[in-house]
Parts: structure tokens; C-alpha cells; sequence
């Protein structure tokens, strides 16, 4: 989402001297269309902080305003579609702090400024609608007049017309061919405002003005006769023509005022700084051996660039991001298989059990009376030779005999004789469980809005080598893959002491893999936007794998028998599952000497 902040310096703007005395007040919330875009325009009355964020599913744009009391007449939403805009709710989300959430079609860009009358929201739109305001009827008229934009002290004109709030006692009154002398003067008188004509102002004015506020009906008188007004640092509003006010400032001589920052860097605000620079002639260097901003502006607004710095040079909370990451992978292995040897000893497959050699036979004394009274074979049959006897009607088989465990816990071996027959059963059982359990717990530190991130693990060399060269032209290249647990946090701190948070929490270790490939890599990561409290603890990512391999060989037909048919084969059983969790617990630290504890 690509948005837009523009601060704008406030200066007095023909305001009565206790008009931004006391709290911070919104009185008003008010949407109407202009060239190519929807405005929405936020009255707020004092110094206030002003704070905007984007929330998905539905689509909400939420701007808070803090040091300040919601007030006034405020009538709901009429549903209307206007420009994107579907529905506008507000209320004192705190004792301090007012919440105005506008809920959109679909997130788009926006754009934030601060003015001198309050906030105003600006989206890009091809539709035309009709104004609404949550102030009443009569209100909503006064708001459609337009807004004072600018120069911290100039009335210059709006591009375009926008809404004004009603802050001054409303005038109403007829001119008729009169002079711009007389009109400015009755001005003067109505208002109590010191206000200096320039030289050579001449013209007349036709215009009746019926119940509007006086500061706005002036602005229209002097953009009607292509004049413009300042108001000095003493008080006094000087009107004149635009080339003569910017002449005049020509000749105010210049100062060089040298600012040093205490939390912000100096090379980050120059541009804010220049942004806010009213004449051409003023110009900011920031200086970063001694972090300090060295501004040079006409004498009468020096002071003002000082006091705009002061705001911006405040100091930023630091969060602690305490993050868990846990992974644990099981693996449940069941094996069991019978293995059969059926034969005689002139028909047998020499392979699960080997056969004596009847040639080797020798005496042997069996009841130690030094005379031999038995023969029996001393050697073996070598275990590929196997006795097949095509004229014999005798019977030899075996079953599953390449079928094996690896490291079975139960080996049972039985063995009978049937007739001439040696029938010889090998029984077979593994059951085997791993468990690893890998947890990890970074913790780390930051300011509010900067990058940090921690890495615990280890660089492995990888060595590439380009498949297209032969012979001589072979050259390999050697790069650094960094696995292991890392944690890489952007957090933000609203003016609710919450914290939004921009994290990348990643797992990853090295495998060994096929020959001709040498290593993968297995990494489990999440990537995540969240907004959650101070110090509360959230989920950014699960995840849960399991994969069940069953393998069953044995003798056709009967492998596939119920209940009895694991008598005639092997069957194994392999589950592995993987949960990979993480979590992060962030905590806005107040004092810089101490970190916060788990």
C-alpha cells in the first residue's frame, strides 16, 4: 500500500488568539468530492498527534488522533458509496485518543496531510458523488467554502475548493462598487485584527455575503482582486499582491541558526525540514559529525523552523521482541514380517537355512565310549547353491526371503519336521519411535521503525561447477549459504501503545543429499504483518505435516487375507509428522537502562 505523509506547518492563519487554546477537539468528520478524487476532511481544533494505519478483510483505513476529545453533533453514516468510501465510524477509542475508522471497497493508495483546520484523507477516484458531513445541514453549507493552504502565514489560495470548518464569527454584508480600501478596513473593524494594505492596491468590489465566517468570506474578497495575505510573527495580516509579499521577502535578511538533534539523525529530517521552507532562499545542511541540522531562513521565521525541529527531534521508543520458535518431527516406524524355509535334504533353496554337505560326513562319538557310533556332515553347503532335484517328487519353497528388517527388537525362529520335510519360520518385529524437539528463542532489541535481526547458525561452502565447460575450461565457484534460526522484526508503536509488527522468522538446516547434488537445504519460515498489545503473545505461523508410507510384500493372495494374512508377508508402516510453531511476544520498553524480562 503505498501512502503519502505531508506535514504542513501551522501558523495562526487569521485564527482568534484562543482559538487552539486547551484539549485537542474533533468536532467533525466530512467527505466531498473534487477533480479526480475523494476528500475527507477530519475538524480538529489544538496540538494533536495524528497516526494511520490499514486493516485487511474488510478493507479499513484507521486514522487515530491523540490529545484530543470527540464533540460536537455527530450523525451516522448514510451508506452511500463515495468514491470507495462505504461507511465512516468514530468514537473515543481512549480517554485521549479519537478513532476514525473509514471502511473502503478495497485497500488503495491515500494520502495523510496535517493543515491548520485538521486532517484531510485524499483518495483517487473516477466517480461523482454528493457531499456528506456529520455535522448538520446548515454546517455542511459553511464547510463547502474552502480550506486556507500554504506557507505557515500565508492565505494562499486553495487549488480547489475543499470544506472549512466554521471556526469565526460569520459576517453578513453588501458591497456595492466599493473600494478594496473600504472593504479591508470594515474587516478590520468587525474582526479586532490589525490588517496593512500594500501600496498601489486599487479596485472595487460587488459581492453580498450572507452568515459566513469572516476569515472566509475575506479570503474570497482578496482571491477575487488576485490578492493574498500574510500575518507577521507580531500579529498584523499584510495584503498585497503576491509578487509584492514575495519582493518584500526578498529583503528580509537572512539567519543561520545551527540545531543539534538528540534521537533523530540529522541527514533523515533534512528533508522534512526543507519541505516546510517557505522561502527560496532558506536552506538546511545537515551536518553528521555532530548530528546537527544547521537551517538558514529569513529572521522572522527562524524561530518557527526551530520549534518544527524540537516536534520532530523527540525520542522513539525501543521494543523488545522476545520470538519462540518450535519444531518437533516424529517418526513411528512399526515392521513385521514371517519368513518360511520348506524343503528336504535333496530338495532345499540354500538360502535361509543352509544345508549340511553329505559328502563331508565323519564319525563322531556320541556317548564318549571312544568309538564312533554316528556320522554327521562337517561342512555346509556354500549359500548360493541350491539342490533341485527335477526327477523327485519332493517339495522346497521359501517366502519373503529378500524381505528383511533392519535391526528387528523380535527375531523368533520355529522349526519342525513334516514327514521327510524340514519346514524352518523366521518371525520378525520392529517398533521404533524418534522424537526431535527443536526450540528456539531469540530476543532482541530496536527502535521504533528500524530493522533488527539475529542469526543463529553457521555458513556452509557450496561449490558449483558450470555443467557447459570440458576438459580444462571446468571452474568451480564457491558460495556461503547461511542456515540456521533467524528473526528479522520491523516494529511500530501506535499511539495506543500497540505494536505492529513486520516479521521474518525462518528455520532452516543443511541435508545431505544425492551425489550429484551434494546438499538441500530444509527451511521452514513465516512472513508476517501483525498488530498486537504490549506484551501480549501471538501465533504468526503453524503448520502441522504428516506423511504415512505403508509398504506390504508377501505371498499373493494370502498377504491379502484378514487377520492371518501378516502370516504370509512383511508389512511396514512408516509415519512422520512435523509441527513447526511460532510465536513472538513484543514489549515496548520505557526505560532505556533495563531490558524488559520474559
Amino acid at each position: 500500500m503505498k501512502r503519502s505523509l505531508v506535514l504542513a506547518a501551522v501558523g495562526l492563519l487569521l485564527a482568534a488568539p484562543s482559538a487552539f487554546a486547551g484539549p485537542g477537539e474533533v468536532t467533525a468528520v466530512s467527505v466531498v468530492p473534487g477533480p479526480g478524487r475523494a476528500l475527507v476532511l477530519i475538524d480538529v481544533h489544538g496540538e494533536v498527534g495524528v497516526q494511520d494505519f490499514t486493516l485487511a478483510n474488510p478493507a479499513r483505513l484507521v486514522i487515530d488522533i491523540s490529545g484530543a476529545t470527540l464533540t460536537g453533533t455527530s450523525a451516522a453514516y448514510d451508506g452511500v458509496n463515495r468514491g470507495g468510501i462505504v461507511n465512516i465510524r468514530s468514537a473515543q477509542f481512549s480517554p485521549d485518543v479519537v478513532r476514525i475508522v473509514l471502511e473502503l471497497e478495497s485497500l488503495r493508495d491515500y494520502e495523510v496531510e496535517r493543515t491548520a483546520e485538521g486532517v484531510r484523507v485524499t483518495f483517487g477516484t473516477d466517480r461523482t458523488f454528493a457531499a456528506w458531513s456529520s455535522l448538520q445541514p446548515q454546517a455542511l453549507a459553511d464547510a463547502a467554502s474552502g480550506r486556507v493552504q500554504g506557507s505557515p502565514y500565508a492565505f494562499a489560495p486553495p487549488p480547489e475548493p475543499e470544506v472549512q470548518q466554521a471556526q469565526q464569527p460569520t459576517i453578513t454584508v453588501t458591497y456595492d462598487s466599493a473600494s478594496v480600501a473600504d472593504v479591508i478596513a470594515g474587516f478590520a473593524a468587525f474582526s479586532g485584527r490589525s490588517i496593512v494594505l500594500g501600496k498601489d492596491i486599487a479596485g472595487r468590489v460587488t459581492a453580498e455575503i450572507r452568515n459566513q465566517p469572516w476569515d472566509v468570506a475575506f479570503r474570497s474578497i482578496l482571491r477575487s482582486q488576485g490578492l493574498v495575505a500574510i500575518e507577521e510573527p507580531s500579529g498584523i495580516i499584510r495584503v498585497d499582491k503576491r509578487a509584492a509579499l514575495s519582493a518584500t521577502d526578498s529583503t528580509e535578511p537572512l539567519r543561520t541558526k545551527i540545531i543539534r538533534l538528540n534521537y533523530a539523525r540529522a541527514a533523515s529530517l533534512r528533508g522534512t525540514i526543507e519541505a516546510i521552507l517557505a522561502s527560496d532562499r532558506a536552506s538546511v545542511v545537515a551536518d553528521s559529525a555532530t548530528n546537527s541540522l544547521i537551517i538558514t531562513d529569513v529572521e522572522s521565521r527562524i524561530d518557527e523552523d526551530s520549534v518544527f525541529v524540537a516536534r520532530l527531534d523527540i525520542r522513539t521508543p525501543q521494543i523488545s521482541i522476545h520470538a519462540k520458535i518450535i519444531f518437533v518431527d516424529r517418526t513411528d516406524i512399526e515392521n513385521l514380517g514371517v519368513r518360511y524355509d520348506l524343503g528336504t535334504s535333496q530338495q532345499f533353496f540354500n538360502r535361509l537355512v543352509q544345508r549340511p554337505d553329505p559328502t563331508s560326513a565323519q564319525g563322531v562319538d556320541t556317548n564318549n565310549d571312544g568309538v564312533p557310533d554316528q556320522f554327521a556332515a562337517t561342512e555346509f553347503f556354500d549359500e548360493n547353491v541350491n539342490i533341485v532335484n527335477l526327477g523327485g517328487n519332493a517339495l522346497s519353497a521359501i517366502a519373503n526371503a529378500d524381505a528383511q528388517l533392519l535391526g528387528p527388537a523380535l527375531q523368533l525362529i520355529f522349526s519342525t519336521a513334516i514327514g521327510r520335510f524340514n519346514l524352518t519360520s523366521f518371525v520378525e518385529a520392529l517398533q521404533e519411535v524418534n522424537l526431535a524437539d527443536l526450540q528456539a528463542e531469540p530476543l532482541i532489541t530496536t527502535l521504533d521503525n528500524t530493522e533488527a535481526e539475529i542469526l543463529v547458525g553457521e555458513e556452509t561452502p557450496v561449490r558449483q561447477i558450470d555443467p557447459g565447460a570440458v576438459g580444462e575450461n571446468v571452474t568451480a565457484v564457491t558460495t556461503f549459504v547461511r542456515t540456521g534460526i533467524n528473526l528479522r522484526v520491523t516494529p511500530h508503536v501506535t499511539s495506543q501503545r500497540q505494536i505492529l509488527l513486520k516479521v521474518h522468522a525462518e528455520n532452516s538446516s543443511l541435508k545431505t543429499g544425492l551425489p550429484d547434488v551434494g546438499f538441500t537445504f530444509q527451511t521452514q519460515e513465516a512472513d508476517n504483518y501483525i498488530l498486537v498489545n504490549d506484551g501480549e503473545t501471538a501465533v504468526i505461523a503453524g503448520l502441522t505435516v504428516t506423511e504415512i508410507t505403508v509398504a506390504k510384500t508377501g505371498i499373493p493372495f494370502l498377504v491379502d487375507l484378514p487377520i492371518v494374512g501378516r502370516i504370509f508377508g512383511f508389512t511396514s508402516r512408516r509415519e512422520q509428522r512435523r509441527d513447526l510453531l511460532i510465536l513472538v511476544t513484543p514489549r515496548i520498553i520505557d526505560d532505556a537502562s533495563a531490558v524488559t524480562g520474559r
